[in-house]
């Protein structure tokens, strides 16, 4: 008892102090079902667990009449901010003293005992090492306490198909996937099967964003500080490179606009910094929308579905909405919630993957490398 007071202080003392991005969440929803699609488990509730990054989350997802998920998640952004981007080692701690609690919480909200979960699913990578470590063995430690299926679950795969756990979405589509430290283009023929197209050759968008915050003397996550201070800015203001413009390659490369960026402030020290940030996002944008638009066109697709936490920008779904249209295609933008790190596409990809292939054993280990590989 007293143990778990001491851990219950923790959790308290991990969020009670922090900015309203940083406190646990409870989230519900109950969308509309996409027909039969959830029809093979109805009636089951299927625990999943995200610590990739700096992200500690619990979701239970309870596939019945009602499509509903129930998810706790707690953020680390304050913690990481006074030094500029994540430390790993203070992330994996923050996980350790977090995930019990966050399952159990979200349990107890589901209404529903740990003994009533009918698959475990967990996130096995890409990510940090330490990271995956924690929730990936919390995870096979509940399976193998509770006698009951387990499943990994690659990070990257679950938000190419995070839209799918709220919408009917027919394959095939070109994925978006636009993250902290992952940005591809995924052509996805089904539930199982894709083939990369293009990643960066260096730096991802979220990492440009991140850097270009630092060099601006921005807060992070560098994402949500640009675009909230560029929001008023005039992106035509300035002109920032954007690379790999030749149409042949869908390959992306960050690199260089982050140190264009560097000498532009070096040479420019009094530059109005909402148009700066306006000018450094909309470079950003258009690579990514550009790039989108030709991999659908050259693969002879007509739906673009996007996922990772750079898709909440705003100015990212405005111009990938008005291409596509212009394009005569469909764009599916998640929620703004299930576009950063989440449990609850982890959940939903696990129920696809259990229905598919069966579980996993519990010696399977983390991959912190993306490196194209499938679960």
């Amino acid at each position: 008892l007293n143990s778990q007071r001491r851990r219950a202080g923790k959790l308290k003392q991990l969020t009670s102090t922090r900015s309203e991005c940083g406190k646990v969440q409870l989230l519900n929803f109950q969308p509309d079902p996409p027909g039969n699609f959830f029809n093979q488990m109805t009636n089951s509730y299927i625990l999943g667990i995200e610590s990739s990054c700096d992200e500690t989350a619990a979701a239970v997802y309870m596939p019945d009449a009602q499509n509903r998920f129930c998810e706790k998640v707690a953020r680390q952004f304050d913690i990481h901010s006074q030094y500029g981007g994540v430390v790993p080692e203070l992330a994996s701690r923050c996980h350790l003293e977090a995930v019990s609690l966050l399952v159990n919480e979200t349990c107890k909200e589901a209404g529903i005992e740990l003994a009533d979960i009918s698959l475990i699913a967990a996130t096995a990578g890409p990510g940090l090492a330490g990271a995956l470590i924690v929730g990936l063995s919390y995870a096979k430690s509940l399976a193998f306490s509770l006698k009951k299926p387990f499943v990994a679950v690659n990070h990257i795969e679950a938000h190419m198909c995070a839209a799918l756990a709220e919408e009917k979405i027919n394959f095939p589509f070109i994925a978006l996937v636009v993250s902290g430290g992952h940005t591809l283009l995924v052509d996805v023929k089904d539930e199982l099967n894709y083939t990369v197209l293009g990643k960066t050759r260096d730096d991802a968008a979220g990492e440009a964003f991140d850097k270009g915050a630092k060099i601006l003397g921005l807060a992070y996550p560098g994402g949500v500080s640009i675009e909230k201070t560029g929001k008023n800015g005039k992106p035509d203001a300035y002109h920032f490179p954007r690379a790999l413009k030749e149409k042949a390659s869908l390959d992306f490369s960050f690199s260089g606009l982050k140190t264009s960026l560097l000498y532009f402030n070096e040479k420019n020290p009094n530059a109005k910094i909402e148009d700066v940030c306006a000018a450094y996002q909309q470079a950003i944008v258009d690579v990514l929308v550009r790039k989108s638009i030709f991999a659908a066109k050259k693969y002879g697709r007509k739906t673009i579905v996007l996922g990772g936490g750079v898709v909440a920008n705003k100015k990212l779904r405005e111009d990938i909405k008005s291409a596509a249209d212009k394009n005569n295609m469909r764009v599916i933008l998640p929620p703004f919630n299930l576009c950063t790190d989440n449990a609850r596409m982890i959940a939903y990809r696990g129920k696809i993957l259990f229905e598919k292939r069966g579980a996993d054993e519990l010696t399977t280990d983390i991959f912190p490398m993306f490196e194209n590989r499938k679960l």
